[in-house]
Order: structure tokens, then sequence, then C-alpha cells
């Protein structure tokens, strides 16, 4: 399966398939051979490296099962549209992809704003949205029965990072969050959290995607006179990278932690100032054979990516790509969206490789797995 970058709305394409498939006349593109999958995903032209990560997994586990004969005799195709990281491009994608493109159903956004947008389309259009692979408490409170996540969400992360950082000591914390609604929610949550654990939250650090290099020195800044001991974000890698450099140069003296959204590029971007940080991870740990899930992952990687590192990213792409599978292979030979979203109440969820996700009516919870890992000096990440 190639991938094809080109300029324009349209950045990239991804199909399963060399051929184009003939569309029956069933549910928008259920064809005889082949299945139609619509995504909208964070690329931003390529720059983007967790992005670019996420659809090498996705790309490797869809050819791999598509040379194993597809699902009930169809291959699947995937078409795959950059939103470059804005909620808006990411909305008006979807509504493309189903409308215009007619795919079956729509699958695996990345980044909060832009998977609420296509959350939003999705409801909208009665079209079920599959392995969004962002952390967002919208993805699931109130309950969504059009949408399936497959990992778990940010709050689970919040709750295992700051529980952590309670067992050796600290008891203040910092917040860094994007300045929207869904930022909001997460402060909401992450102050509960504290609350909970007897923690105090001593700053809350929102900002916007445009953020200067003097509003990062001055968030810095804020960071070291709450006295805040460790310090905690909910996504923006890019941004975290930059405020953490900042405040090193300052000499702040707080930790820093970070969701696994980026973990393994901004470890590396970060070098030896990544040394010591908490990385929570909703993955198991992809550089190691460890489990049964990621045993597979490397295998196939490998064959279909030769010379390309493991990471993260790749492996959430891979679980998110192969619980698509098995999703259209219990829906049945002759799926329909309706029959889709049934037939995962039904069998109660989708498990593999020792991995179980819980899809029941009111209850789209997908992934209960949160794992801690530290960035050693030797550049790696021991859970």
């Amino acid at each position: 399966m190639g991938q094809v970058f080109r300029q324009g709305r349209r950045a990239l394409v991804l199909a399963a398939a060399l051929l184009p498939a003939p569309w029956a006349h069933a549910d928008d593109g259920v064809g005889a051979n082949a299945l139609l999958v619509g995504q909208t995903i964070t690329l931003q032209g390529g720059r983007n490296a967790y992005g670019v990560s996420v659809l090498d997994g996705v790309n490797a586990y869809l050819r791999h099962a598509n040379e194993a004969g597809g699902v009930h005799g169809r291959r699947i195709v995937l078409k795959t549209l950059d939103d470059d990281n804005s909620a808006a491009r990411a909305e008006a994608n979807a509504r493309e992809l189903v409308l215009q493109d007619k795919v079956f159903l729509l699958f695996g956004p990345i980044e909060g704003g832009p998977s609420t947008a296509v959350m939003k389309a999705a409801i909208d259009l009665k079209v079920p949205l599959f392995g969004p692979m962002a952390g967002s408490p919208t993805l699931r409170r109130p309950h969504q029965p059009l949408v399936f996540p497959v990992r778990s969400e940010h709050r689970d992360e919040f709750r295992a990072l700051l529980q952590y950082a309670k067992s050796t000591g600290v008891t203040r914390a910092a917040f860094v969050r994007s300045d929207s609604e869904t930022g909001l929610q997460h402060l909401e949550n992450f102050r509960a959290l504290c609350r909970e654990l007897g923690m105090q939250l001593v700053a809350d650090l929102p900002y916007q995607s445009d953020i200067d290099d003097a509003q990062i020195d001055a968030m810095a800044q804020r960071i070291g006179a709450s006295g805040a001991q460790v310090v905690v974000n909910h996504g923006g890698s890019g941004m975290y990278e930059r405020l953490i450099r900042k405040a090193h140069a300052q000499g702040v003296k707080a930790s820093f932690s970070a969701v696994n959204s980026g973990s393994a590029q901004l470890a590396a971007n970060l070098g030896e100032q990544a040394h010591g940080m908490v990385f929570s991870q909703v993955v198991p740990n992809p550089m190691e054979r460890k489990t049964e899930v990621a045993r597979e992952y490397r295998d196939v990687f490998a064959r279909y990516h030769p010379g390309k590192p493991f990471s993260y990213g790749s492996l959430e792409g891979y679980i998110t790509a192969k619980a698509l599978v098995e999703a259209l292979r219990i829906a049945g030979p002759r799926p329909t969206r309706e029959g889709f979203v049934q037939a995962l109440h039904k069998a109660g969820g989708i498990a593999f490789n020792g991995l179980r996700m819980r899809y029941q009516p009111g209850d789209h919870a997908g992934l209960n797995l949160v794992d801690l890992a530290i960035f050693s000096r030797d550049g790696r990440f021991l859970h």
C-alpha cells in the first residue's frame, strides 16, 4: 500500500489495495470485493512525526490483513486526508469522505481537537467513528453511541502520572493544556484527581496553538514561581518540548511528565533533557518482545517498513487498525452501519493478543490500559 504526498487539500491518500473497487448498492463503501474506510489524520504534510508514525502502523497491519484475504473476502481500502491539526479541516475532511467519497465508516483521527470535530461530523451524518486515537473526554462523556475509542483516555493517564508523583513525595502539580473547551474538560479532570489524591494544583497553564517564545518564557517563569514539583501536559508535544527547554534554561526545578502522544519523538528531540522523564503509555512497550501484541507488531512492521524504528505511535496505529479489522469481521459478511454497531454490542467488545476492548450499550470504554515508562540515560523507555 503506497503513500502519495501531494500539495493541496488532499495531502495524502493511502490505499490498502492497488485497484479501485466497484462499490455495490448496499451501505456506502461496501463493494463485492472491497470495503472503503475514510480517515482524516494530523500529518501536516509529513512534518508531524507522531501522525506519520501512527499511519505507518495502520498501513502495516492493513497490508498484512489484506494479503491474508481481507475481511469476508473484501480488501480494506483506506482513504486518508491530512487535517493539518485543524479541527475545522478535520470536520470538513470527514464530511467529504462520507458525502463525496462514500466511505462506510470513519476511522483513526489523532489529537483531541480534530478527533472531536470528526466525531461531530460522524454523529451528524449517522456514520460510525472507529478508533479515534486521542484521549479527549468528549469521545466518551456523554456517551456517544457511534464512537468506538480503542485507546484509554487522558484522564486515566493523568491518574497514573499523579499517583506515581505522589508515591515519590510530590504534592504540588502544574498542568499544561490547550486553551479550548476540551482543555477545560481536561483541567476539570486533573483538578478532581489532585483533590482525590490529596495534591495541590498550583498552576493552570493554558496555551493557544500559535504560542510564541515570549509566552513560553512567561509560562516557564510561572512554573518556577508556583513552586510546582511536577508538570503534566495533555498533548501538544512540540509546544511541550519548547516549554521544557525554556524551563531548564531558567533553572526551574520541577520534573516534567507527559502523556503518551508523541513520547518517542519528544524524548528523541529533547535528548539528555528527557532523561528521567516519566511518560504514561496506552500501549505495551514496542521496543521489547515481552507481550504477544508487541512481538506480532514488530514482526509485521519490520516486514513492511524495513529499517524504520519501532515506536509507541506505530504500535498504537497497528493495534487500532487490527481492532478495526476485527470489528468488521464481527459485523459479518453483509455489513451495514447499524449492524456494525449492533454486532459490537452483541459481542461485548473485541479481544486479541491478550488485549480486550469493551463495547456495550452505554459504555464504549475500549481498552483499559495505562502503563508508565521512564526515559533512561541510555535512551530507552523502561516500563
